[in-house]
């Protein structure tokens, strides 16, 4: 009987440490990029648990936390969650999850695959790897590759590429939404940021959103106001302005849709979806 019940301890051990090391090693890939998160990613009711930033970062979803309640969007889809409750709401309509979303470690944990899926991307599983495919960004139906963006210091500049389509999406989204009304060109403006004029500006930087074959689809150059002069003689010019180059025209932009375009940068870069090209800074 001793040896029976020890046989018995010793496949529910070996079946708890098997659980407890594949969940260990399970590896999230966006677009092909593994995603390294503070929390690892774990198996509850055999459904994949990661930390919500790599839905909000890497899927392109903004997220709004009130009490123990989080609302995820994107686009025209809103999704519900409720902590440690199995149901979800998607779009106002009731959905039962597999797994209830939790707190580990002050972060929030949710079910991978229904988020991921509710947000028009495909899951893949492979081994303890699993794989997110997200949508391409399509400009006039066109398919988008990688956005490129140059800028230039004092001496040389920097080409690099981001390939993720949710960061893609969400720059090219802040273009479109904050592009205000048209503007003459102004008389003065330069990749080289001279301080000989007032009302001179500098061009921050140029980004392409590249086709298949990477040509350029669409082009937007941000410009920013020198404000190495005197207050008063900067009366009347905006503090930034845009210039797309598809359409050969300039527009006035705001500094805050500027910012949140370099926030993107800095998170694609974090993730790793971003790859320099070319760096000719001395």
């Amino acid at each position: 009987m001793k040896k029976v019940l020890l046989g018995v301890f010793f496949v529910i051990l070996i079946s708890i440490t098997s659980t407890t090391t594949y969940a260990a090693g399970i590896q999230i890939k966006v677009d092909g990029v593994a995603i390294a998160t503070d929390v690892k990613p774990e198996m509850k009711n055999n459904r994949t648990m990661v930390p919500l930033r790599v839905i909000s970062e890497n899927l392109g979803a903004t997220v709004n936390w009130s009490n123990s309640e989080v609302t995820l969007t994107k686009s025209n889809m809103k999704v519900i969650l409720n902590m440690n409750s199995s149901i979800a709401k998607k779009n106002g309509e009731e959905i039962v999850l597999d797994a209830k979303p939790y707190i580990k470690n002050s972060r929030i944990i949710v079910p991978l695959r229904f988020i991921a899926e509710t947000f028009g991307s495909n899951v893949r599983y492979s081994n303890s790897t699993v794989s997110i495919d997200t949508k391409p960004l399509v400009i006039d139906g066109v398919e988008v590759k990688a956005l490129q963006q140059e800028y230039h210091m004092t001496m040389g500049g920097v080409i690099q590429q981001i390939k993720g389509n949710a960061y893609n999406e969400a720059i090219y989204n802040i273009f479109v939404e904050n592009k205000g009304s048209k503007v003459e060109a102004p008389v003065n403006y330069s990749w080289m940021y001279t301080m000989d004029i007032p009302g001179t500006y500098y061009k921050d930087g140029q980004y392409d959103f590249l086709d298949l074959k990477g040509q350029s689809l669409k082009r937007y150059d941000i410009y920013t106001l020198i404000k190495a002069f005197p207050e008063e003689t900067l009366v009347g010019y905006p503090e930034v302005l845009i210039y797309d180059g598809t359409e050969e025209q300039w527009y006035l932009f705001s500094d805050t849709a500027r910012q949140s375009i370099l926030q993107l940068l800095d998170s694609a870069a974090k993730n790793g979806f971003l790859s320099i090209i070319s760096n000719t800074v001395a």
